[in-house]
Order: structure tokens, then sequence, then C-alpha cells
């Protein structure tokens, strides 16, 4: 099967996973139209492309400290990997002689960077945040959780439509950190432009490449060098980050004191959402189980939803792994007495009826749940975060059709954004910016793991990448944070994936582990937003001097 089959989408932080079609990347520069930009005259120069910043101040308040910063909007201009500036080409070679010269593909990376006032960079902090997608710029993480100012949703329901709140962010990662939000290329004010730049940008390596140049290229300009650096990667950009890490230990020679993930998903082969295209690949099934069981907790859906949720958890993540995985590995040789007692239990721990669990042969994804456990109210769970639900767009469909909590709160994130960035950071006037990109349908998700002399056009897998960055450098730490509604990256596949890194067992004590009443934004949920920042600034805290 194609990478591009075997590969969904996560967007900002997963919002929809899909099956995708067979296109190749060639279909990107149409399918964006507006995003990839020609070569502009040198006289009036492009917009996206000018590095020009823009320079403002600001205080916050942050669990009862005042934190005075200034902020630096701007862009970052880097360029593919293996151009040649000699040649105007890739590689090594001569120029051809009268050749006419070529734009080489570039992208630019629009960033908004917060450092406090009056800090020695040598001792205070950098971290550089990012959603996923692959196609989302950061507004997510810069509005919702870490920014000094932070848009006000609905906890669990549909925001109203504007005037939205703004507001000082209590929980802002000031107090810890200076912070730079990356957008991705393409997104948010950046662009790419140039000979075949999709295919030179849009891609699992590519776009590491272009994130490893972001960076080095900031650590010089802000002189950041000698600062206690960390990677925070939110959904997609939790592959990003293992990727990332690997790249920039074992090639850029540039150690990081941690790597901070939200809503993890290492190795696409675990993803629900691909499920369906994976016959023979079960551990999806099991993985989700735990995530399917909160849901049905939270919606008292369960036979007995007055039992403490972690305590059934613990019970779940045990049948999951013994009980359920024998079962599924048994595949038509399991005997109808076992068949039933699973389907049995399936029920005890998701609320679906029998009958449906029994139809489905034991295997039930994440959109098959979401749109039948509350059918019975034509409703569908949300699939970022489970806890909010909406109408069911077609009740005798077999998936949900849409993610009522992307509905219910990505107007307010936008609109919040471009206001803010406008009138705060004076920057943006006249441009557009892209909080999204459809990139899903022609990412390349063809990866080179370390060790291997090239790419495998399979479900990306990461998970050698992080392993490899922690034995390359034994004192990198890891945080993995997750919300336990959340069905796009469910938090027990998480836990599997740092149970199966191959490395030493002494480095798994290098690994925190910290799940929240929340899906799969965490922040959304205001209380576990405040356990988030918590949590990260100790992280931080005990790792910046190591």
């Amino acid at each position: 099967m194609s990478a591009t089959l075997r590969t969904g989408i996560l967007r900002h932080g997963c919002r929809a996973l899909a099956a995708v079609s067979a296109l190749t990347l060639a279909a990107v520069a149409p399918a964006l139209a507006g995003t990839a930009q020609p070569a502009a005259p040198a006289a009036h120069g492009n917009p996206y492309f000018r590095t020009v910043t823009s320079t403002s101040e600001g205080t916050v308040t942050v669990e009862g400290k005042t934190i005075h910063y200034h902020a630096v909007a701007g862009i970052i201009v880097v360029h593919a990997a293996g151009w040649n500036d000699a040649t105007d080409a890739y590689g090594p070679g001569q120029p051809e002689p009268g050749k006419a010269k070529s734009v080489p593909p570039e992208a630019s990376m629009f960033y908004v960077a917060y450092f406090k006032d009056g800090a020695h960079p040598s001792k205070r902090p950098i971290t550089f945040l990012y959603n996923g997608g692959p196609g989302s710029s950061s507004v997510w993480l810069h509005m919702g959780a870490f920014g000094p100012r932070r848009v006000v949703t609905s906890d669990h329901t549909h925001t109203p439509p504007a005037p939205y709140q703004l507001v000082d962010n209590h929980y802002s990662l000031l107090d810890a950190s200076d912070l730079v939000f990356v957008d991705a290329p393409g997104t948010g004010f950046g662009r790419v432009r140039g000979a075949d730049a999709a295919a030179h940008f849009f891609g699992a390596d590519q776009d590491v490449h272009a994130f490893s140049e972001f960076i080095m290229q900031f650590l010089s300009k802000y002189g950041r060098w000698n600062s206690p650096k960390y990677l925070f990667g939110e959904s997609y950009g939790t592959p990003r980050s293992a990727n990332l890490i690997n790249v920039l230990t074992t090639d850029d020679n540039i150690d990081f004191n941690g790597v901070i993930l939200l809503s993890q998903i290492l190795n696409y082969d675990n993803s629900t959402g691909l499920a369906q295209f994976d016959p023979g690949i079960d551990i999806s099934y099991e993985l989700a189980l735990p995530s399917m069981t909160a849901t049905a907790w939270y919606h008292h859906m369960l036979p007995d939803s007055s039992q403490p949720l972690k305590p059934l958890l613990a019970k779940v993540e045990h049948f999951a792994l013994t009980q359920y995985a024998q079962a599924l590995r048994a595949g038509s040789q399991l005997s109808a007495t076992d068949f039933d007692t699973v389907a049995a239990k399936l029920h005890e721990y998701t609320g679906l009826p029998v009958s449906y669990i029994e139809k489905a042969n034991l295997r039930i994804d994440g959109g098959q749940f979401e749109h039948e456990l509350l059918a019975g109210k034509d409703e569908t769970t949300g699939r970022l975060d489970t806890r909010f639900s909406g109408p069911s767009l077609n009740p005798l469909s077999e998936r949900a059709g849409y993610d009522p909590q992307s509905s219910a709160i990505s107007s307010a994130y936008v609109a919040a954004f471009n206001s803010y960035v406008r009138a705060d950071l004076h920057y943006g006037d006249s441009m557009k910016y892209l909080p999204e990109i459809p990139l899903w349908r022609t990412w390349d998700f063809t990866h080179r793991p370390p060790g291997a002399s090239f790419g495998f056009p399979q479900a990306l897998n990461v998970i050698p990448d992080l392993a490899n960055a922690m034995k390359q450098d034994p004192n990198l730490k890891v945080m993995l944070n997750g919300g336990y509604f959340d069905l796009a990256t469910p938090f027990f596949e998480g836990i599997y994936e740092m149970r199966h890194l191959p490395m030493p067992r002494k480095l798994q004590a290098n690994i925190q582990y910290h799940y929240y009443m929340s899906g799969h934004m965490v922040y959304v949920h205001v209380p576990a937003l405040k356990q988030l920042h918590d949590n990260v600034a100790a992280f931080i805290a005990s790792t910046d001097q190591q």
C-alpha cells in the first residue's frame, strides 16, 4: 500500500484523520491555490518573503507573577535540502553555460517570539512550539495554550460567534521559558516558491529539514545558541519532534535539554483512523479501547458508569493487551465461546450494543465509535475531544462525518489570532493568514530512519528516531502529555510507543508521563491547562541546568 493511502491527516492537532486518495505530490500545487508564491519582482518584493520584523511590548501575570516581555513577529526564509548556491541546482556540479538562473525552492516560515525582559540569554530557556497537520500553523498552541493572550471558548459545547473574548493568559509558559511559536512552511504568513517547491517542503523529512534550518537561523539571529533549548510539538508535531530532535542531535550537533510531546503519534500503524485499511494489523483497536471507555464513562453510557475512571482504565488497559489482543490475533480461529466472552467485555467497556460489536467482528475504529455511542440521541461525539458532541450529519452513516469539537472552537481561534496579530503585534496588514492548508492528500510520508540509506514508502514511524536521539544524548529528557478523551491520538497509544523505544531500559527513566481530564487539545479545558502549565514549567525547571 502506498504511503499516501496508508496515512491520513492530523489537522492542527489531528482535526480529521481520513482515508486518502493516491494522488501524487505534483498535485499539491493546484490543491494549494494561493499558497505557492511565484518569484516577485525585485522592485516591489514579496511581502510573504520579507524578513522585516515587528517588535512590541507587553506584560502578563502568570499565576500571580507579573512578567514584562517584548514580542517579535517575523519571517525566516529556509531553503530546500541539497540546494547548491554555486550551481543553482541540487548536489555537486558545474553551472551550465548560458542557462537561465532558476528560482531555488524556498519557504518562508512565520514566527512570533516572546522574550522575557531582563533575562540573561545563556540562563533563560527557549522553547520552539508548533502544531501539526500536516499543514497547520501554530495558532492553536499560541492562542489556546501558552501565548500571553488566550481566546476564551466554551469548555465542551459550541462557542457562540463573535465577538470573542481575548484575555490575559494566566497559564502562559513565559514564566518558565522564552517562547517561539513557529508556523510550518506554507502556513500562517509563510509561503513556498520556486521549482517544485511543494515536493521539496511538503513531506515528513523535507519538513524537518526546514524546521532544523529555521531553528539554526533563529539561534544565530537572536544569540540563543547557549540557552537551554526545548521542542514542544502537538499531534503531527510529535512525529515532527521525534524526527527533528534526531536530526538536530546527530546531524546538526545541537543538543536540546528536552522534548515535550502533546497528544502523541509516532507510528501511524497505531492509528485507529487507518485500521480499516490495514486488515491483520489490530494493535490500533487495542490502543484506542481505553479512550473509548473514558468517553463512554464521561457520557454515562457504560453499564456501570459509577466506577472511578483511573482504576477502570487500568483494568481496560490490561484487558486490551491480554485477552482482547489474543482474541484479535486468533482471527478466524477464535472459538465461538471466546468470541462471545470478548464481545460481552467490550460491551462492558464501551457501552455499545453486543449485537453491534459482534457485527463489527470485535473491531471498532474511532469513527464508528464516535457515530454509534450516542446514536440513540442522534448525536455524534467529538474526535479530538470526545467530551464534545453535536447533531449527527447522517444518522444512517457508518462513521462520524465531522468533528463537533473542531466545529465548536476553530472560528474563535482564527478570528482572535487575526485580530491579535494586527492590533497587538502590528504584523500582517494586507497579508492573508492561513491557519491550515490542505496537505493531507498529497503529503509525502516517506521517511528515512536512522541508519537507512533510503526512505520507506510505508506508514510513518519515527520511534527509531526518538530512540536514536536519546541514545546519542543520554541527558535528553522527554515529557509525554495526553488527554483521556482523545480519539485522534489515544493516550494509551503514546504509552505503548514509549514502552517500545529501541534503547537501553535505563533510558526509560528520562521519560515523564502526564494525562488530563481533557481531549487532544488538552488546554481547551482550563483546569487541564493549569495542570499542563505547571507540569511543563516543572519539567523545564528540572532540566534547564542539567
